[in-house]
C-alpha cells in the first residue's frame, strides 16, 4: 500500500511539476529558493534604511538607477559571454559576489557607519553581479531540466521567487520591530547567510542536458552578437515581448522602489510611530508578495493549458490600473490590494514574457536574445528609476503612480492594436 501511495504521488508530481522530477534541478531549487528569502528581506529592508536615513524619494531612485545601471551596460554582451563559459559555475562566482556585497552592508550598517553613498555603490556592485547571474541562471535551467520539462521549471522559480518575496518581507518586519537599534543590518546578514545554501546546492548538481561549450576562435564575438540581434528584429513575437518589457521596465517596475515612501508619507496618519511605519512597509511589501505568490501558482497549474500571448496582455493591463488606482488611495486596506494586484501583474508578465522567448528561441541563441530581453526589461530601469524618482520628489508618489501607470495602460494598448501577432501566440 504504501508503495502504490508513494508511485501515486511520484506520478502525480510527473504530470504536474516534471521539472521537480530532475534531482539536480530539485537541489538548485530548494537551495535558491532559501536563499531568495534573504534576497527578499533584504529588498524590503533596504528603501526602509535609505529613506529612513534621507528622507528623499529622489534617492530612492539613484539607487535603483545605480542597481540597474550594469544592465544597461553589461547586459548585451553578457549573453555573449555567458554562452562561452560554464553556467553553473558561473552562477557560483556570481552568487559569491552578491554574498559579498550583503555582508559589506551588514558590517557598515551593524557598525553605525551607513550612508546613502554606501548603498549606492554596493547596490552598483550588486547590479554587476546580477547581470550576470541572471542571465546565467536562466540559461542554466535547460540544462537542468530539458526542453520538455522548462516551461514548468521557469513557473517553478516564479512560485519559489514570490514565496520568498510574500515570506521576506514579513521577515524584515520581524527583524526591524525586535531589533529596533541597527537591525536593517541583521537583516542584511541573513541575506549574506542565505547565500551559502544557493552556492552549496550548486556544487552538488549536474548539468546532465548541457550542450557543450564550443567556442571557435575564429568567430568574432561582435558577429555573434549581431546574429542575436538580427533574430530578434526578424522574429515579430520576440520583438513585441523585448518592447513591452522595456516598457514597464522604464515606467512600471521602477515604481517598486517607491512603497517605502507610500508607507511612511501618503497612508501616514497621525500617532503614527517609527514601529507603526516599520509594520506598515512589511504589510505593503507582504501584499506584493502574497499577489506575486498567487500569480506565480496560477501560472504554474495553468501553463500547459493557458493562451500565453493572451494571459501575458492581461497582466499588462492590471498592472497599469493597478498603479493608477494607487495613486487615489489613501487608506491601508485598498493600498494592500492595489498593491497584491501589483504583485500578481508582475509575475504574470515576467513569467510569460520569461516562457514566450525561451521557448521561442533556438538553442544556440538563447544566451544572446534573453541579454537583450533582460537589457530591455532591466536596461532601462537606471533612468525609469531616475524618471519615477524625480516625479515623485518634485509631485509626489502618486502623481508618480498616475504617470506610470496612465503611460503603460496607453502603450500597451497602441502596442497590441498595431502588432496583433503576440495575442495570438499560443505556446
Amino acid at each position: 500500500m504504501s508503495h502504490l501511495r508513494t508511485k501515486g504521488l511520484s506520478g502525480f508530481v510527473g504530470r504536474h511539476f516534471p521539472a521537480l522530477t530532475s534531482r539536480d534541478f530539485l537541489i538548485f531549487w530548494i537551495g535558491h529558493g532559501i536563499s531568495l528569502l534573504g534576497t527578499w528581506t533584504q529588498s524590503t529592508t533596504l528603501p526602509y534604511l535609505a529613506y529612513r536615513i534621507s528622507g528623499r524619494p529622489m534617492d530612492l531612485g539613484l539607487i535603483g538607477f545605480s542597481a540597474t545601471l550594469p544592465t544597461l551596460l553589461l547586459a548585451l554582451p553578457a549573453g555573449v559571454i555567458v554562452e562561452r563559459l560554464d553556467k553553473r559555475k558561473t552562477v557560483i562566482v556570481m552568487q559569491t559576489v552578491m554574498m559579498l556585497q550583503a555582508s559589506a552592508l551588514a558590517v557598515l550598517t551593524l557598525s553605525g557607519l551607513i550612508q546613502i553613498w554606501h548603498i549606492i555603490v554596493l547596490a552598483f556592485l550588486l547590479g554587476i553581479a546580477g547581470s550576470m547571474e541572471i542571465t546565467a541562471r536562466q540559461s542554466m535551467l535547460i540544462e537542468l531540466v530539458g526542453k520538455p520539462a522548462l516551461p514548468n521549471a521557469i513557473a517553478l522559480q516564479a512560485t519559489i521567487f514570490n514565496l520568498a518575496r510574500m515570506i521576506g518581507p514579513w521577515l524584515s518586519a520581524a527583524i526591524l520591530v525586535a531589533v529596533p537599534e541597527n537591525g536593517e543590518g541583521w537583516a542584511f546578514l541573513v541575506n549574506a547567510i542565505s547565500f551559502l545554501f544557493v552556492i552549496l546546492s550548486l556544487f552538488f548538481v549536474q548539468t546532465r542536458y548541457r550542450i557543450p561549450v564550443s567556442v571557435d576562435s575564429t568567430i568574432n564575438p561582435l558577429r555573434e552578437f549581431k546574429e542575436g540581434q538580427r533574430y530578434v528584429f526578424k522574429t515579430q513575437v520576440v520583438l513585441i515581448i523585448i518592447m513591452v518589457a522595456a516598457l514597464i521596465g522604464f515606467f512600471g517596475f521602477p515604481f517598486n522602489q517607491q512603497i517605502s515612501v507610500v508607507a511612511r508619507d501618503v497612508l501616514a496618519q497621525i500617532g503614527d510611530t517609527e514601529t507603526i511605519v516599520k509594520a506598515r512597509n512589511g504589510i505593503l511589501y507582504g501584499a506584493q508578495g502574497v499577489g506575486a505568490l498567487a500569480g506565480s501558482f496560477l501560472f504554474t497549474y495553468l501553463i500547459s493549458k493557458i493562451h500565453k500571448g493572451r494571459f501575458l496582455i492581461v497582466g499588462q493591463f492590471v498592472f497599469s490600473f493597478a498603479l493608477i488606482g494607487i495613486s487615489f488611495t489613501r487608506t491601508l486596506p485598498l493600498a494592500v490590494a492595489l498593491i497584491g494586484a501589483l504583485g500578481w501583474s508582475n509575475v504574470t508578465l515576467l513569467a510569460s514574457m520569461n516562457t514566450l522567448v525561451q521557448l521561442e528561441v533556438p538553442d544556440s541563441l538563447r544566451g544572446r536574445v534573453f541579454s537583450t530581453y533582460l537589457w530591455a526589461l532591466q536596461g532601462v530601469a537606471p533612468f525609469g528609476s531616475l524618471f519615477v524618482g524625480w516625479v515623485a520628489q518634485t509631485w509626489g508618489v502618486p502623481a508618480a503612480a498616475l504617470v506610470c501607470g496612465g503611460t503603460c495602460l496607453l502603450a500597451s494598448i497602441l502596442i497590441h492594436t498595431l502588432n496583433p501577432s503576440l495575442r495570438r501566440k499560443e505556446t
